[in-house]
């Protein structure tokens, strides 16, 4: 992400304008996958230490990540991506239609196993179809409870904000 106190407010490359440009990115692309029976969630840790930007299920139960980026520095200093492989059975990259997406064609991004999908805040277009790489199926059930249960955390919380810091178990 670019110097905050280089870049003046409210430019192009500014935080505030990326992050409002990835949260436009990621409205689009719910709105693609939600018409197609995907749902996402943002901000989805995983077991990794890692976070997916978005992370989802489809109507098969096979789980789709997507790595917004709305920058050039921001993608082409990503090196933390192959982190995600492995807890998912489908990757995409999303990106605004106005940033270069040649770079993701090169070797280190793995067009083999990586989708494109390109948005703005009211729809988006998947321009590359992310091949399906099957995870075990111990891994997707492990990852589908967690996907489930945060979801769940999320709605509960958003109700009663109280809930936030309980954390016990009475399933246990």
């Amino acid at each position: 992400m670019p110097d905050s106190l280089t870049i003046p407010p409210g430019s192009p490359d500014s935080d505030d304008s990326l992050a409002l440009r990835s949260r436009a990115v990621c409205r689009g692309i719910c709105r693609l996958f939600a018409r197609n029976g995907i749902w996402m969630i943002g901000e989805m840790p995983l077991r990794n230490g890692r976070r997916a930007d978005l992370m989802g299920i489809d109507a098969k139960g096979k789980i789709v990540i997507v790595e917004v980026k709305t920058a050039r520095s921001d993608l082409l200093g990503d090196g933390k991506w192959p982190d995600y492989l492995d807890f998912c059975d489908r990757f995409y990259w999303g990106l605004p239609p106005e940033l270069d997406r040649k770079i993701l064609e090169s070797a280190d991004y793995r067009p083999d196993c990586c989708g494109v999908i390109v948005a703005d805040e009211y729809d988006a277009e998947i321009v590359r179809p992310a091949p399906s790489h099957p995870l075990v199926a111990a891994r997707r059930r492990v990852e589908v409870e967690r996907l489930a249960r945060t979801a769940l955390r999320r709605q509960l919380v958003s109700l009663d904000p109280q809930c936030s810091n309980w954390g016990g178990d009475l399933a246990g």
